[in-house]
């Protein structure tokens, strides 16, 4: 039996520690490949998995849909037939659709009887649920709306009534799903994997159903709409003209051409006014011999977050060199930059993801 496991997430939500996490506990026994379906011609994400000592297969095809029209029904197939792994772990691309991989893990199991589609996690980063729905409805939604676990990440630096307000938004997008809203240090690899499996340990199902329950439904239900009351509608508007702004100008156009064309292919995959996400996101990868200090790097990475500068940047990774010769690895989400010791790439390679990107602007500030 091959257990299949989706663990999606929006860009820079923490999918890879989560999945670090997951494998120190019982699944050290089993023989687990991790598939990771990148967007993007960069796949930095690969070089960070081997130093955790993990075999990685990488699907580095820039169009989402051409990746799950035909690689990855590939991969599937010859993931089972070469290793007979245990278990599947799937990692989509932080700006894919759930619901597609899903589709696409649906159509696997028709084919080989002996897959078994395990539950699918959605890991969001609790400070940025509002920022996201607004700005990235279309994608963020469907990576919640389609898994049956919503994991937060970051609560540890959020006030409790933060982290409520979180998900309470999450909830009222999915009243199905179960939220995991504790730190993620404070719970065993197991027992988060059961979560994500089996829902809720048995001993916590709660007793007392109807009238509290409806009382509390009362009680999110006016919250929500304060909330919308004060936050939502002065940015409504500006947001809205942002979004529309997206699809306006799409600068991987002219290079890419070829993504268009895919993208137009496969249309059918979508409702009117669904976009894929090379419409809206891009990908700009580059490899380069210069060398950067770390402190160049930060840098580098705090004046991104300049919108009117550079467009929206949602996450930017690397590797790279410094003066010394020692190799490190970066990995940049607005308002946090990790930097660690990395073991030597063939070259150094930086890859930066966003909407609207200002691409003259951002090569002139990586220097490449």
């Amino acid at each position: 039996m091959v257990k299949v496991n989706v663990i999606s997430g929006f860009l820079g939500a923490g999918k890879t520690t989560l999945i670090k996490k997951l494998l120190l506990g019982k699944l050290r026994e089993e023989k687990v490949i991790l598939l990771e379906n990148e967007y993007g011609e960069v796949g930095v994400d690969g070089s960070f998995m081997k130093d955790a000592g993990i075999t990685v297969t990488e699907l580095n095809s820039g169009c989402i849909c051409c990746t799950l029209a035909g690689d990855f029904q590939k991969a599937i197939d010859d993931l089972i037939d070469t290793y007979h792994p245990d278990r599947i772990l799937i990692e989509p691309t932080g700006v894919g659709k759930l619901s597609e991989i899903l589709g696409a893990v649906k159509e696997a199991s028709e084919r080989h009887p002996e897959i078994e589609v395990g539950g699918s996690a959605t890991v969001v980063d609790a400070g940025k649920c509002r920022m996201y729905m607004k700005n990235f409805g279309e994608f963020f939604l469907d990576q919640v709306k389609s898994a049956s676990t919503i994991i937060f990440s970051r609560t540890q630096l959020l006030s409790p009534d933060r982290v409520e307000k979180s998900r309470l938004l999450i909830e009222e997008a999915h009243p199905d799903a179960r939220i995991i809203t504790t730190p993620w240090d404070d719970m065993e690899a197991d027992f988060m994997l059961d979560v994500i499996e089996n829902g809720r340990p048995l001993e916590f199902e709660f007793h007392h159903h109807d009238d509290e329950d409806e009382d509390e439904h009362e009680h999110h239900h006016d919250h929500d709409h304060d909330e919308d009351e004060h936050e939502h509608h002065h940015d409504h508007d500006h947001d809205e003209d942002e979004h529309e702004h997206h699809h306006d100008h799409d600068h991987d156009e002219d290079e890419h051409e070829h993504h268009h064309d895919h993208a137009h292919h496969h249309h059918h995959h979508h409702h009117d006014g669904e976009h894929d996400a090379d419409e809206v996101f891009q990908n700009i990868g580059v490899e380069t011999a210069n060398r950067y200090e770390k402190d160049e790097i930060r840098s580098m990475m705090e004046k991104l977050s300049d919108e009117e500068e550079y467009g929206k940047i949602l996450r930017a990774k690397g590797i790279l060199q410094n003066a010394a010769g020692e190799w490190f690895q970066f990995d940049y989400v607005p308002g946090e930059l990790q930097m660690r010791e990395g073991s030597a790439d063939y070259t150094g390679r930086m890859c930066v993801i966003g909407a609207d990107i200002n691409e003259k602007a951002l090569r002139e500030l990586l220097k490449v």
